[in-house]
């Protein structure tokens, strides 16, 4: 049966290879079609280009990984129907669930990929992709909070800026409040608070800090100009929107405890990416027992019958997969379910699907 087992295991791989070497260049191209002018305007270095293009093949791939598999495996599988090779097969003697054997171990192979894409590539090439599309293509968007940022820095400070500035690192009508057992020990004010980077300090103008002792004394403290080592990082005090998908998994824990400390508003979005890089994989699985179910019968319709209903489910999948996403992000529905659900709705589909296959 290693015969079988081979044979199977390299049409998987190989078509599912061949797939992402047709799209991939024709999702490059696209996107150059549509980018051409504002690159062109922008005189984007082509060393730059270059590499904006590799980050956005594998920030590509990583997204859709999923879906260049389904449709990979349908298509194979289909022309093994279509061939009547499958039909061969089972009349040997082979179970359905032998004969699905080579397609799980193939889908162990293309998960584990899946899951070092997701853990430690993705990341890095989100990052340079984002970093290219802000800096040449979307000039001006917004991509921090710069208005009326207040943040928990740790369990006893808190800090608000007015408005920030991040070109220049620069807040205004800067506040500092510290506490001590739910009791306020000194508050610190500055109209203006700006980060020098090579001192790695923080130099506020018009500081004033008014410090209050156990019996409720005040004690008050002023200068025209102070330079403060402060604790916290002038990137956590307003990170930029699609900071964790730059961030690898443990940087990413680290991350969301720490917005969760200083009572961020985006944990939704940053916990959506921290569960995508476990569902993803696991999807792998899900959509192989689907897309070896629906397509290996021989139907009269042959392969765009097939292709067709495989399509539709893809499509399906991404609409549910992109519509809980968002609604975690933007609301309080729970990122972890939003981000599992479609696996269980469609984990529940490929049960029934095979079920009536085996049949």
């Amino acid at each position: 049966m290693k015969i079988l087992d081979w044979y199977i295991l390299k049409r998987y791989l190989l078509t599912f290879l061949t797939m992402l070497l047709l799209f991939i260049p024709i999702a490059i191209m696209v996107h150059l079609a549509e980018k051409i002018g504002k690159i062109l305007e922008n005189d984007v270095p082509f060393g730059e280009l270059a590499l904006y293009l590799l980050n956005f093949t594998i920030y590509f791939a990583n997204l859709l990984f999923p879906m260049f598999l389904f449709l990979s495996v349908i298509w194979f599988t289909s022309k093994l129907a279509n061939n009547t090779e499958i039909v061969a097969f089972l009349s040997s003697g082979v179970s359905f669930s032998r004969f699905l054997r080579p397609y799980i171990i193939g889908a162990t192979i293309v998960a584990f990929a899946a899951l070092i894409l997701g853990l430690y590539l993705a990341p890095n090439a989100s990052k340079g992709f984002n970093e290219f599309k802000y800096k040449y293509l979307n000039k001006g968007r917004k991509i921090q909070e710069t208005k009326n940022v207040y943040r928990q820095i740790n369990e006893n400070d808190y800090i608000y800026v007015s408005s920030f500035d991040p070109k220049r690192n620069e807040g205004q009508n800067f506040t500092l409040e510290h506490f001590e057992d739910s009791r306020l020990t000194y508050k610190i004010f500055a109209n203006r608070i700006r980060f020098i980077e090579k001192d790695s300090i923080y130099k506020l103008t018009t500081y004033y800090k008014r410090s209050f002792d156990s019996l409720g004394n005040e004690t008050i403290e002023d200068s025209r100009r102070k330079n403060i080592d402060f604790e916290f990082d002038i990137d956590d005090l307003t990170p930029v929107n699609y900071i964790a998908e730059t961030k690898s998994y443990g940087e990413l824990i680290d991350f969301i405890k720490k917005e969760k400390a200083r009572g961020s508003s985006s944990i939704g979005r940053y916990e959506v990416v921290k569960y995508k890089k476990w569902s993803i994989p696991v999807s792998v699985f899900i959509l192989t027992i689907i897309a070896v179910a629906v397509s290996s019968i021989k139907r009269r319709g042959g392969m765009g019958i097939n292709l067709a209903f495989g399509i539709s489910i893809a499509m399906i999948y991404v609409f549910f997969d992109k519509i809980f996403g968002v609604l975690a992000e933007q609301s309080n529905f729970s990122p972890l379910i939003a981000v599992w659900l479609p696996n269980v709705v469609f984990g529940i589909l490929a049960v029934y699907l095979l079920y009536n296959a085996k049949r």
